[in-house]
C-alpha cells in the first residue's frame, strides 16, 4: 500500500516480505514527491522492494512550500561540511528505523540522492561506512573530499555533463579521489545532460544495481579461494 506523511512518501511492494530497501533524498527546495518518477522507474526494476522518498530536515529558507536538508543561505566550501553533519544523525536514524520495520539487511538497503540529497548520501556512506549497502549520486558532490573511502559501501555517481548548478568535475573529482583511496565507485556522465535525472541516468542507475558486483564481494571470494 503506498502512503503519504509527513516524513515523506511510502511505496510498499504487494506481497511480503521486503527483500530490498531503497531510501531517496531530494533536492534542496523540493518535495519527496518530486522523486516519484525515479522511484517508480525502481519498482518496475525491483518490485520486491520498499521505497521510502524521505523530506528534507527543514523548510527551504529560501520560500515555497519545498524542503532542505541543510540551509544553503550563505554556504561556502568551508562550512558545507558542518551543516551536512548536523543533519546526518536524523537522516542516520530514520534509515535505521526503516531497515528495522522491514527487517532488511545493511547490506540490501540503497540510498540515492539527488542534488542536495546526493550530498547527504554521499557523506552517508562516509559517517555511516556500512550502513547501507549502495549509494546512487545523482547531481551530487561530496561536502568535501573524502579522507577515507567507505569499505563497505558501493557508490555510484551519475552525473549530467552540462550539469550548471553542480558541475560535473565534482563527480569527476570525487571518483578519483575514491579509487586512489582504494574504494569501490563508478561514475557514469552523460552528455547534453544538465541538472536533473535524466531518464539516461536512471537507466543507467539501474543497470549499475543490477549488474555491478560490490568490490567487497570480489575481495571476500578471491580470500576463500
Amino acid at each position: 500500500m503506498d502512503q503519504i506523511s509527513l516524513e515523506g512518501v511510502e511505496l510498499l511492494p504487494d506481497s511480503l516480505p521486503v527483500k530490498q530497501l531503497f531510501v531517496l533524498l531530494h533536492g534542496v527546495g523540493s518535495r519527496p514527491s518530486d522523486l516519484l518518477p525515479l522511484a517508480n522507474r525502481l519498482r518496475a526494476a525491483f518490485p520486491n522492494a520498499a521505497y521510502l522518498l524521505l523530506q528534507g530536515t527543514s523548510p527551504f529558507d529560501g520560500g515555497g512550500s519545498g524542503r532542505q536538508w541543510f540551509s544553503i543561505s550563505g554556504v561556502t566550501e568551508e562550512n558545507r561540511k558542518s551543516r551536512v553533519a548536523a543533519a546526518m544523525s536524523g537522516l542516520h536514524a530514520k534509515v535505521k528505523q526503516a531497515q528495522d520495520r522491514f527487517n532488511v539487511l545493511q547490506s540490501d538497503t540503497a540510498l540515492i540522492g539527488f542534488s542536495q540529497g546526493a550530498i547527504m548520501a554521499l557523506e552517508f556512506s562516509v559517517a555511516h561506512d556500512g550502513g547501507v549497502g549502495r549509494v546512487l549520486a545523482f547531481s551530487g558532490r561530496f561536502a568535501q573530499l573524502p579522507e577515507r573511502a567507505p569499505e563497505l559501501t558501493t557508490l555510484h555517481l551519475l552525473h549530467g555533463e552540462n550539469d550548471p548548478v553542480i558541475p560535473a568535475m565534482h563527480a569527476q573529482a570525487a571518483f578519483e579521489r575514491l579509487l586512489e583511496l582504494g574504494g569501490d565507485a563508478t561514475l557514469d556522465l552523460a552528455s547534453s545532460v544538465g541538472h536533473e535525472i535524466h531518464a539516461a541516468l536512471a537507466d543507467r542507475a539501474i543497470n549499475r544495481l543490477q549488474t555491478c558486483v560490490p568490490l567487497r564481494s570480489w575481495k571476500k571470494a578471491l580470500d576463500s579461494a
